[in-house]
C-alpha cells in the first residue's frame, strides 16, 4: 500500500467523521467511538506517510488529476508529515482525556454533543493547512480551523467564554483579511498562488513589491502564531475554555502559524531580507512573554504566557536560518506541541483535583496527589530546558546554530533566549513550590477542602504512633483515584511519555529533522515534486 497516495484522507477522514458524529449527536457513546476510531485511522495513515518520506522524499498529490499550477496540490514531505503525525498524536491523547472526563461527569446530549464534530473539523483544518501546496488552500485550512475553534472555545455558552471567543474571532478575522489581501496581491503580481510556482516567479518582482508581500504574509501568520506584539489576544482567550479544548489549542493552533512562517520563509522568500526584524520580534516575544508568565497567579494563564514566550525560540530559528537552525526549529516545534499540551492537561487535572487553578489557593498536592505531581514535574522541567530533556536539546541546537556566525544583534537574542529559559524555570519552580510542596493551610487564600484532606492524610500518616506512614500514602492514592479518573491520568501520562520519547530517540529524530532542513533550504525537491517537468 502506498500511504502517500492516501494523503488526502488525512483531511477527508475527519470531515466524514464529523458528519457521522453530528448525525449521532443524541448518542454520546457512539460519537466517542466514531471520533476515536477516526483519529486512530488517521494516526496509522500519517505514520505510514512519515515512514514513506523518512529518507528525504517529497511527494505531491494533484487533486482531480489537474496538474500544478492550475489544480489543487497537496504536498507530503518530511516537514508536513512530521507536523501531521505529532498533531494527531496530541489530538488523540486530548480526545481520550476529554472522553474520560465526560464519562466521569455523566455527560448528557447538549452542548457536549457538538464537541466531537467540531473537534474533527478542527483537525481537518489543521491537516489541510499542513498539506496545502498553494496559498489559497492554506487560507481555506485556516478558515476551517477558525470556525471549529470558535465553537470549541465558546462551548457551554458562559459569558466569559463568549467574551473570550469574540476577541479570538475578531483577531483571527483580521489575520484572515490580511492574508486574503496578500493572496490577492500575489496573484495580481504573479498570476499564481501555487507555492512551488511562486518560488520561481516571486524573484522576478522588484525588491519593493517582494518586501510588501513578504511583510503582509508575516503579519497574517504572526497573528496566528501569537508572536509579539500580535500575541496579546492569546492569554485572555485560551484559559477560559474547557481543559481539553485549551490543551489542543495550546498544542496546535499557534503551530499552524509557525508552520506557515517556516514554509514561506524557506520556500518563497529565501535570502533573509527581514531576518533582522525577525530577530527583534523573537527576542521581544521570548522576554515579554515570560515576564507576563511570572506576573500570573493562575496556572493556566501562566502557561498561556509561556506558550507565547517559547514561540520566540521558533521565530529565532527561522531568522538564523541555515540547516542546523532550521533542524533545531523543526525539532523544537515537536517538543513544544507535546510539552505545552501535556502541561495544559495537567492544569485541567489540578483544577479538577483542587477546584481551582489559582496558585494562591493551592498547596499540599504532592502529598494528596503523588501521581499528579509526577505528571507535572516531568514536562515542567522539560519546558524549563533542564538537561537531558528535549527542551534542552532543542534550545541548545538553536543557540549553537546562532552562535556559529553571530553578529551583535544575534548575540543579544541569544542572551534573551538564555534569560527566557532561566525565567521559565523560575516560573515553573514557583508553581511547584506553591502548589505541590507548601502546606495547603499556608496558602494565601486557603482552600478549606484541601486543608481538611491534607489533615486527614497527615493523621493517617501518624497513625500507630507514627509507625505506619504507608496509611497516609494509601489514603492519598484513594482520594486521588476518586477525584481524577484513570483515563484522564493515563491520557496525560501518555503525552508525558511522548515528551520523554523525544529525548530517548533524539538522535534519529534530529537526524530526520536535519534532512527536513536540507529539503526546506534547497527548495528544489519541493518545486520539482509539484510542478510538471
Amino acid at each position: 500500500m502506498n500511504f502517500l497516495d492516501l494523503a488526502p484522507l488525512a483531511v477527508v477522514l475527519p470531515i466524514f467523521g464529523a458528519g457521522a458524529a453530528f448525525l449521532a449527536r443524541r448518542q454520546i457513546r457512539v460519537q466517542r467511538l466514531i471520533t476515536i476510531g477516526i483519529l486512530v485511522l488517521t494516526l496509522v495513515l500519517e505514520a505510514g506517510m512519515m515512514a514513506a518520506v523518512w529518507g528525504g522524499e517529497s511527494y505531491a498529490i494533484h487533486i482531480g488529476g489537474w496538474d500544478s499550477p492550475f489544480g489543487i496540490a497537496l504536498m507530503v514531505d518530511g516537514f508536513s508529515s512530521f507536523m501531521l503525525l505529532v498533531s494527531t498524536v496530541v489530538s488523540l491523547a486530548v480526545l481520550l482525556f476529554a472522553t474520560s472526563q465526560g464519562l466521569a461527569d455523566g455527560d448528557e446530549p447538549g452542548p457536549v454533543s457538538i464537541f466531537h464534530p467540531a473537534y474533527l473539523i478542527l483537525l481537518a483544518g489543521v491537516s489541510n493547512a499542513f498539506l496545502a501546496a498553494d496559498l489559497f488552500n492554506l487560507y481555506v485550512g485556516f478558515e476551517i480551523l477558525l470556525t471549529a475553534s470558535y465553537v470549541l472555545l465558546t462551548l457551554g455558552g458562559t459569558a466569559e467564554r463568549i467574551r473570550a471567543g469574540t476577541t479570538y474571532v475578531v483577531v483571527s478575522v483580521v489575520s484572515s483579511v490580511i492574508f486574503l489581501m496578500a493572496i490577492a496581491m500575489i496573484y495580481a503580481a504573479t498570476g499564481t498562488v501555487n507555492m512551488a510556482d511562486l518560488a520561481l516567479k516571486l524573484p522576478e518582482l522588484g525588491q519593493g513589491p517582494q518586501l510588501i508581500l513578504h511583510v503582509l504574509l508575516l503579519i497574517a501568520f504572526g497573528i496566528k502564531a501569537a508572536v509579539f506584539p500580535l500575541s496579546l489576544w492569546l492569554p485572555d482567550s485560551y484559559p477560559t475554555a474547557p481543559a481539553p479544548v485549551t490543551a489542543v489549542f495550546a498544542g496546535l493552533l499557534t503551530k499552524v502559524g509557525v508552520y506557515a512562517i517556516i514554509r514561506t520563509e524557506t520556500l518563497l522568500f529565501p535570502g533573509g531580507a527581514v531576518n533582522a526584524g525577525l530577530l527583534v520580534v523573537a527576542a521581544l516575544t521570548m522576554v515579554i512573554g515570560i515576564l507576563g508568565a511570572l506576573a500570573q497567579t493562575d496556572f493556566k494563564r501562566m502557561l498561556s504566557f509561556t506558550l507565547t514566550s517559547h514561540i520566540g525560540y521558533l521565530i529565532f530559528g527561522v531568522a538564523v536560518g541555515g540547516p542546523l537552525a532550521i533542524a533545531a526549529t523543526v525539532y523544537y516545534v515537536g517538543h513544544h506541541i507535546i510539552v505545552q499540551t501535556s502541561l495544559f492537561m495537567v492544569a485541567g487535572l489540578i483544577e479538577r483535583r483542587a477546584g481551582s487553578s489559582n496558585v494562591t489557593r493551592l498547596g499540599s498536592l504532592a502529598k494528596l496527589s503523588p501521581a499528579l505531581s509526577l505528571l507535572f514535574f516531568i514536562p515542567a522541567i522539560n519546558l524549563g530546558g533542564i538537561p537531558p530533556f528535549s527542551g534542552f536539546l532543542g534550545k541548545f541546537g538553536l543557540l549553537h546554530a546562532a552562535a556559529q556566525e553571530a553578529d551583535a544583534l544575534t548575540w543579544i537574542v541569544i542572551g534573551a533566549g538564555l534569560l527566557t529559559s532561566l525565567l521559565t524555570l523560575m516560573a515553573i519552580i514557583r508553581v511547584w513550590a506553591r502548589v505541590f510542596w507548601r502546606r495547603a493551610a499556608d496558602a494565601e487564600v486557603p482552600n478549606q477542602e484541601l486543608v481538611a484532606e491534607a489533615t486527614r492524610v497527615a493523621d493517617e500518616t501518624l497513625a500507630g504512633g507514627g509507625q505506619n506512614p504507608r496509611l497516609g500514602l494509601k489514603l492519598a492514592k484513594s482520594l486521588e483515584a476518586e477525584s481524577l479518573p484513570w483515563g484522564m491520568r493515563y491520557a496525560t501520562g501518555s503525552l508525558v511519555l511522548a515528551g520523554i520519547a523525544l529525548t530517548v530517540f533524539a538522535g534519529p529524530i534530529f537526524e530526520f529533522c536535519e534532512r527536513v532542513a536540507v529539503e526546506l533550504i534547497a527548495r528544489e525537491p519541493y518545486i520539482t515534486a509539484i510542478l510538471p517537468l
